[in-house]
């Protein structure tokens, strides 16, 4: 199926911010790993569907930005799916070097928040 195909499937499902964005969840595609939060709004979904390159909106700049251009850490698309409410985007990509821009694998190598599974506090 071509690209605008598969985005006209997917486009009037959105349910966007006022900003017109959606955020996406980008997961590395055969460990499950998530790498990274990232936002799309409806031109980069069809950039993305159409070049096989991860493509998101840069808030913090303004402008669209295809992961891995100027880093060398591309993402190869693998499947895109949207969550049961319209509002969530999953990435599912084959990540080249790291996802974060710190250097890290991950954006999610921070820290994990101590958690009582017990819920006792």
């Amino acid at each position: 199926m071509p690209a605008q195909d598969r985005a006209d499937l997917v486009l009037p499902e959105l349910k966007t911010t006022p900003e017109g964005l959606v955020p996406a969840v980008v997961q590395q595609y055969d460990s499950g790993e998530v790498l990274m939060l990232a936002w799309m709004d409806r031109e980069a979904l069809r950039r993305t569907l159409s070049s096989g390159r991860a493509t998101y909106w840069s808030r913090s700049r303004g402008e669209y930005w295809v992961k891995g251009e100027t880093s060398g850490n591309p993402q190869w698309v693998k499947r895109v799916a949207v969550d049961c409410d319209g509002d969530t985007l999953l990435v599912q990509v084959d990540q080249v070097g790291v996802a974060c821009h710190t250097g890290d694998r991950t954006c999610f190598d921070a820290g994990e928040i101590p958690f009582d599974s017990a819920g006792e506090g």
